[in-house]
């Protein structure tokens, strides 16, 4: 049996340095799995999108969504486009949010931006209104609360409440500095949002990190 190829498939972006995070991140998966195909496509926005890589493809293919929650994209959109293209050869891997691992990374970037034991971590993420995104959302903030050892409260960029600046405000009494974690996989529009949110520091997303590979290439060997 042939070894399955790998689609990592990003949310796209027509940002130049959200596009140039997401190429790194292809090129290390690529680097770590030397004996796979590894491909990248996007859920919207830019292409190639997902059918068009598939179409390039021999079975069989893994895809590997590049969220870090089990939103709209992992459950409906990714599925629907696949069963588009008619073919059953196609397995979709696990999101890779909220692993273990990408807390670490989450931990490492904190400490890149200048965060310090005593501050208060605010957990900064996109937002959803899916119930399964929020729950994977929780899961993260309590995994990053045992690692800061505080509670960490989450915050909201575009949707859903409470709003980033909103807890940042209502957080800056427990400490002299509020942190915010970026729970985003790569820079953009949201991100540059969160410079005005009032806290201290703001850590860059998780973008290449060797745990965000490593995840990857985790959920690939497991649907493989």
């Amino acid at each position: 049996m042939s070894v399955p190829a790998l689609v990592l498939l990003a949310h796209g972006t027509n940002d130049a340095a959200g596009w140039a995070t997401i190429s790194r991140l292809h090129a290390a998966v690529a680097r770590a799995l030397p004996a796979v195909d590894v491909r990248l496509g996007y859920a919207g926005v830019v292409g190639p999108s997902l059918a068009e890589v598939l179409a390039a493809l021999p079975g069989p293919v893994v895809v590997v969504p590049a969220f870090l929650a089990s939103g709209y994209h992992v459950r409906v959109d990714v599925p629907e486009q696949i069963a588009a293209v008619g073919r059953s050869d196609v397995v979709v891997a696990e999101p890779l949010g909220p692993a273990p691992e990408l807390i670490s990374a989450l931990v490492d970037r904190l400490a890149e931006a200048g965060s310090e034991p005593g501050d208060t971590v605010v957990l900064a993420a996109a937002g959803s209104t899916d119930p399964a995104a929020q729950a994977d959302l929780r899961t993260a903030a309590a995994l990053l609360t045992a690692r800061v050892g505080h509670e960490v409260p989450v915050g909201y960029i575009a949707g859903g409440e409470p709003r980033v600046a909103s807890v940042v405000a209502s957080t800056s009494a427990r400490g002299p500095r509020v942190v915010l974690a970026t729970w985003l996989l790569a820079p953009g529009a949201f991100h540059r949002w969160l410079a005005d949110a009032g806290a201290s520091v703001v850590a860059e997303p998780l973008g290449d990190h060797p745990d965000v590979v490593a995840v990857v290439v985790e959920r690939y060997l497991a649907a493989a």
